[in-house]
């Protein structure tokens, strides 16, 4: 019996579903022979690369499909293998009919992400762009599509190439003077070798550090909109929403519980948070939820504070101002006072150290079109821009979070024997860290580290 890597293998691309097409691929050494069974041709009828409509049956004769069909010759292909692609009408029948029809015929349904296993086994792609195209489908903001991109065109992969080199450079290094002890060796050596160990150290620290600051990137912003009741906490949400999401009421307290929305502002994902409004409370319940507020203030990647200009200054809001305080340093903060086409009676000055902006909201007022809200939202979008103008590259994902401090603890742990003269100790915590950033991309030869040897120093002297 064939091994799992030989087989051939079919899944669906798209979604079933109510859609004009579905797309069912086979990836594998036999599927040009198991379409041409389908479409009851010779193999020799497909050209490559040639969209083709053809009919396709039932193994009982019964027409099937009349679909676009397209063959992939090996290599040159997503999977390096030969595959077809059908191109078959929408709904779940026909490309579920199609689907078992294949496996009838030898195919067998493939695993989660086995079409890009194969590209990676295949040498098409290395694992960062094996992660990149599965962030990719997820993908859901221009910023994080941006970023993925880059990972997908190979900079990770070159990224990690650089570290590579410098980590092979030391255990080269390393590895002469473990087998030439005995020979005259420059005196600053060893000094060079730590001085290029924490200059990698500080690359990595750097690139781990720049990329927990902006997981956000990929998640979405989580922007939590506070302040004490009847401010307009709920019409600020809905006119980010253009939709009346919130109930918008004269009644303190009418917002209970905290509202989540997910939107995109010019190419950024938004976790919009409308919280219950913080205030001194007797109902349990609305207690309950102005605890949460605090919580959702405390996850929160974005501050907006918003207080009635046209009430004076009241207790409420003095302890809005003690919690912005308490997150000036760690949060980005915008302060909004609400109401300002009333006549004014609130002490501006308070807010003067968060630089307030003037918002007008009204229940009949809500388009995108007023002026004071088209401010805070360009003052927004220019807060997210400063947020993402890094050109480092970032880690996408959870396992590369994990080599990268692998990787970083082993370099640290080499330090101490580098320092100490214990080469053989130094070697193995340099070769912990080779294989931890060798599973980001590829792992490294051995016959790597000797060419660094040879082209380095000259042994035969």
């Amino acid at each position: 019996m064939n091994s799992n890597i030989n087989q051939t293998i079919v899944a669906p691309a798209t979604t079933y579903g109510k859609s004009s097409l579905n797309v069912i691929r086979l990836s594998g050494q036999d599927s040009l022979l198991i379409a041409s069974k389908l479409a009851k041709v010779n193999p020799n009828h497909f050209k490559v690369r040639y969209a083709k409509l053809t009919k396709i049956y039932f193994q009982n004769g019964e027409l099937l499909d009349e679909c676009i069909l397209i063959y992939f010759k090996a290599p040159h292909s997503y999977t390096t293998e030969d595959v077809i692609e059908f191109q078959c009408h929408g709904g779940t029948f026909i490309a579920q009919s199609i689907l078992e029809e294949c496996i009838k015929l030898g195919a067998r349904l493939a695993k989660p992400g086995e079409f890009t296993k194969r590209a990676f086994l295949g040498g098409r792609i290395d694992l960062s762009q094996a992660q990149a195209i599965a962030k990719l489908i997820e993908s859901s903001n221009a910023n994080a599509h941006k970023m993925l991109m880059r990972h997908l065109n190979g900079e990770m992969y070159s990224f990690c190439e650089n570290l590579r080199k410098n980590l092979l450079t030391l255990l080269a290094h390393s590895e002469v003077f473990i087998d030439y002890a005995d020979e005259a060796l420059p005196q600053d050596l060893m000094e060079n070798l730590l001085n290029r160990l924490d200059s990698t150290l500080q690359t990595l620290q750097n690139l781990l550090e720049q990329s927990i600051q902006k997981k956000s990137l990929f998640e979405g912003y989580r922007l939590c909109i506070i302040g004490k009741p009847n401010v307009g906490k709920s019409s600020l949400l809905n006119a980010l929403l253009h939709e009346d999401r919130a109930i918008v009421s004269d009644i303190a307290g009418t917002t209970r519980d905290s509202i989540e929305e997910n939107f995109l502002l010019e190419g950024h994902l938004l976790r919009l948070i409308d919280t219950a409004g913080i205030r001194q409370s007797q109902d349990i319940i609305e207690t309950k939820g102005i605890e949460r507020s605090l919580q959702k203030a405390e996850q929160s990647d974005i501050l907006i504070a918003l207080f009635d200009s046209s009430r004076p200054l009241e207790e409420e809001d003095l302890k809005i101002i003690e919690i912005l305080k308490t997150y000036q340093d760690s949060k980005k903060i915008i302060v909004l006072l609400n109401k300002t086409d009333l006549k004014g009676s609130f002490d501006t000055q308070i807010l003067a150290p968060f630089n307030p902006l003037n918002l007008c909201l009204k229940d009949d007022n809500l388009a995108s079109n007023n002026s004071l809200l088209s401010h805070f939202k360009n003052h927004l979008i220019s807060l997210l821009n400063s947020q993402e103008s890094s050109q480092m590259l970032l880690l996408v994902s959870q396992y590369q979070f994990q080599a990268i401090q692998a990787c970083i603890q082993a370099l640290y742990d080499s330090k101490l024997p580098l320092e100490n003269g214990e080469l053989e100790l130094f070697s193995f915590h340099i070769n912990e860290a080779l294989k931890a950033l060798a599973s980001i991309t590829k792992p490294y030869e051995y016959s790597q580290m000797l060419d660094v040897m040879f082209s380095d120093f000259c042994l035969g002297k």
